[in-house]
């Protein structure tokens, strides 16, 4: 009834764990830093072509016919705008904005995608651990049986029960060692996730106002246009130089300024709720942690019973050496050596979940 009790309790704990197993096979969604080098040098190339043509004079040619009765002519000169040099600048500066919160938000992104695979890789090789102590107190335990077996002490049945834990811990090696080649998890940030997370909305708020600053820039503009003009019909004289300087204002830069604030507030409201933002996906972290802890809280305490049962039925045997006596050993030895694996790993996984719970919250 005992190895019955002790095998449901290991099927339990290892379902209670299955809050980080649905994480395993998750593809990599952000392979390295290449993605956002790639993506920062797209951006670059984009805003210098963009300030090339806003800095650059637009050239201007044509033929006019003034409607004062003067004869036709020709024109050409070129022609600039101050606005324009203001957003060649802002331009690269929205640029530069752009590409520190692509690197931010996808630092924030991978933490969160990988925090809990991350944490199941770590309690699997803990686990392997635990199993190769195990492992080697169940060898030195069949090597007593065998010398038991050899002077007639024990029978082969009961020699079996020992060999059965052995197929059993070899079986959960292998079942372990699969699942730790199953998880992928990319080299990850040391910072804890909420100063992520601070950067990344640092980095939004930061390439807000450049963009706001680069929109509002299209409220006003002072342009100049120099060249020269010729009469054509018929060619007479020599070219004359001419320019011209034209202010404009926008009648509505107040209240276009007006729904860019608001615009802006209401992107701070959307990125909290947005169900794919690192905001959103970090209370949904916090709260599988949270959940995790009080699973394997409960875990650690219905196998501690177990083991006190254990203990206390080996106190009981005492040091009794007659054969149902040693054969009921074992079985409680063998059953306290998968229990103290059971045990280790829960007792990693909390320690490891209120550490990270700590850390990152």
């Amino acid at each position: 009834m005992l190895w019955t009790r002790l095998e449901r309790e290991t099927l339990q704990a290892k379902l209670c764990a299955g809050f980080v197993v649905a994480m395993l096979l998750v593809p990599a969604a952000f392979a390295d830093d290449r993605d956002q080098q790639a993506y920062c040098r797209y951006v670059t190339e984009q805003a210098d072509a963009q300030r090339d043509l806003l800095l650059t004079p637009d050239a201007i040619g044509g033929v006019t016919q003034p409607n004062t009765g003067l004869p036709m002519q020709s024109v050409w000169g070129v022609s600039s705008s101050l606005s324009n040099v203001r957003k060649a600048s802002l331009t690269i500066d929205a640029a530069r904005k752009d590409c520190a919160l692509y690197l931010a938000a996808t630092s924030a992104q991978q933490e969160l995608e990988y925090a809990l695979p991350n944490l199941e890789k770590q309690a699997l090789q803990h686990r392997l651990e635990l199993i190769q102590q195990a492992s080697t107190s169940l060898d030195a335990l069949l090597a007593t049986t065998a010398k038991m077996l050899a002077a007639q002490d024990m029978t082969r049945p009961m020699a079996f029960a020992l060999q059965t834990t052995k197929i059993k811990l070899e079986a959960d090696r292998a079942d372990t060692q699969s699942k730790i080649v199953a998880i992928y998890v990319p080299q990850l940030s040391d910072k804890p996730i909420k100063e992520l997370i601070a950067e990344k909305q640092n980095g939004e708020a930061n390439d807000r106002r450049a963009l706001t600053k680069l929109r509002r820039q299209n409220n006003w503009d002072v342009a100049l246009s120099v060249g020269a003009h010729q009469q054509i019909n018929p060619l007479v004289g020599n070219p004359a130089a001419y320019g011209e300087v034209t202010v404009s204002y926008n009648l509505a830069s107040h209240a276009i300024d007006k729904h860019l604030d608001r615009a802006a507030n209401a992107y701070d409201d959307w990125k909290n709720v947005q169900e794919g933002d690192v905001v959103r996906g970090a209370d949904a972290l916090k709260q599988q942690v949270a959940e995790g802890i009080s699973v394997q809280d409960s875990r650690l305490t219905a196998l501690e019973e177990e083991q006190k049962q254990i203990e206390s039925n080996l106190q009981l045997l005492g040091d009794t050496r007659t054969s149902a006596a040693v054969d009921f050993r074992n079985q409680l030895t063998t059953a306290q050596l998968l229990l103290n694996i059971e045990i280790g790993d829960a007792s990693f996984r909390l320690e490891r979940l209120k550490e990270f719970l700590g850390r990152n919250f």
